[in-house]
């Protein structure tokens, strides 16, 4: 099973939103499983100086052995074990941790898809910006003494997001250049969701550190340090769509060398190339790079991008 028309809503009430937070336990302790620095004392970079920018990306699978098998072909990744043993990898490209991947989906009951968490500076009050503004708090914050706390949620379009305040992963980037991943709304109106999403991670508070923001057409562009990190895209979604690149959601793209390449890998190690794009045919491809759509055998939906 995939990702159903609200597979990507967490929810907050029950035993499913019960089955969230145990979930969210495996999202948050991926920020971890890097190098040996669990057993080491918490040191290093914290949200504090990354305020409202992307800092990781998780996947939840079902089997983390077709995961591996399937990831490590498409997209050249090697894995890594951590403190949360067989049911935890974090996949790296070149040496440098790109995402983690947690077999809790079967388990947890929780939708195979990827999410990606912000850096806020404090999640309790990152959570109410959100409930403020319209958005929905699914899970947390849930507290990982001493390494942080983090929240699962949507935002009013039934885009889903993670946050995360306490320490980063070291070397892990987005980007539009040489980055391994790309980050990119898909929303209504993007200049909505920008006040959103910039009223929730500070955008507009001009913090040391933060993101900045600029209107370009009808996209919106979020930078750090001068380099694009993610944009806001408005585009022809509805929520209760049946095609799922029609939903509003934070869609990752990742990159790679030889395009046709990865796509027949997709397709030999039990992947489908979904038709349409990432628009599902509704709307021309953004850009002139080359993509394309594609699932993992269990379902989760992401994008393939020529770096050529």
């Amino acid at each position: 099973m995939g990702e159903s028309a609200h597979a990507d809503r967490p929810n907050g009430e029950g035993a499913h939103g019960a089955l969230w937070t145990q979930g969210a336990l495996w999202y948050t302790d991926a920020l971890w499983t890097q190098d040996d620095e669990e057993v080491a004392p918490v040191a290093g970079p914290t949200t504090v100086e990354a305020m409202g920018a992307p800092c990781w990306l998780n996947l939840s699978a079902r089997d983390l052995g077709t995961a591996e098998r399937f990831y490590g072909a498409v997209l050249g990744w090697t894995f890594r074990r951590g403190a949360l043993g067989d049911a935890y990898v974090v996949g790296e490209r070149d040496g440098v941790p790109v995402a983690g991947i947690a077999a809790v989906a079967a388990e947890m009951q929780v939708p195979v898809a990827w999410t990606v968490f912000f850096a806020v500076d404090d999640a309790d009050a990152a959570v109410a910006r959100i409930r403020e503004r319209g958005g929905t708090v699914g899970v947390g914050p849930v507290a990982f003494p001493p390494r942080g706390r983090a929240a699962l949620a949507t935002d009013p379009e039934g885009a889903a997001f993670g946050v995360w305040e306490g320490r980063l992963v070291s070397r892990w980037h987005v980007g539009e250049r040489q980055a391994p991943a790309w980050l990119e709304l898909h929303t209504r109106n993007a200049f909505d969701a920008a006040v959103f999403y910039g009223g929730v991670l500070r955008w507009a508070d001009a913090v040391p550190g933060s993101c900045e923001v600029s209107y370009e057409d009808d996209r919106v562009v979020l930078r750090r340090g001068g380099e694009a990190v993610a944009r806001l895209n408005s585009g022809p979604v509805e929520s209760a769509s049946p095609r799922p690149q029609l939903r509003p959601r934070w869609l990752v793209r990742f990159r790679v060398p030889d395009l046709e390449a990865a796509e027949a890998s997709v397709l030999e190690h039990g992947g489908s190339v979904v038709p349409g794009g990432e628009w599902g045919g509704v709307r021309e491809p953004d850009g002139g790079a080359r993509r394309a759509v594609v699932r993992d055998p269990e379902g989760a939906l992401f994008t393939l991008e020529g770096e050529d």
